[in-house]
């Protein structure tokens, strides 16, 4: 599949800066293990998975008007929720939208990894999104995103061939 044919995973039209909640999942490219191990019902993070935990708290030190969720660091993917809040009395603030900000994390979060000795990783190019609109909606995303460790065995991203 070329780069024309390529399914587009954002909703049309939609603006991605508006506030609002908003669940990402985003996979390590040939979804390898590379943050750590599920043992038991807990993830485990590596020196790799706390790297990404401290970029993800670090998108959220940069910008005002974004607030932390529900996130978890998986062995070859992250959940997290996002939200964009509208800035109180502050007309002129420029919102960014949601790719630009996943982008920032994805090129910090590989910097740093590959400064920690793993040259070779990479994220899967794109993410997933889904814009929540409800309150139900949002609480059933907490709560998959809470027991995804769990639910390792199970899960669509469980890497058979598991790295340690």
């Amino acid at each position: 599949m070329n780069l024309r044919e390529r399914k587009l995973l954002r909703l049309a039209g939609y603006d991605y800066a508006a506030p609002g909640a908003y669940f990402i999942t985003i996979c390590v490219h040939g979804r390898n293990n590379e943050f750590g191990i599920v043992a038991g019902e807990m993830m485990e993070l590596n020196e790799y998975g706390s790297i990404i935990e401290q970029q993800w708290k670090w998108l959220f030190d940069q910008y005002d008007y974004l607030q932390i969720d529900e996130y978890c660091v998986m062995p070859n993917h992250f959940h997290g929720i996002i939200w964009i809040i509208a800035p109180v009395g502050e007309r002129d603030v420029k919102i960014k939208p949601i790719p630009e900000f996943i982008g920032a994390f994805k090129t910090t979060s590989s910097k740093l990894i590959h400064r920690a000795g793993n040259e070779q990783f990479k994220w899967q190019k794109s993410y997933y999104d889904v814009i929540i609109r409800d309150n139900e909606s949002l609480q059933r995303i907490r709560e998959y995103i809470r027991d995804n460790p769990k639910h390792w065995a199970m899960d669509d991203y469980f890497n058979k061939h598991f790295k340690r």
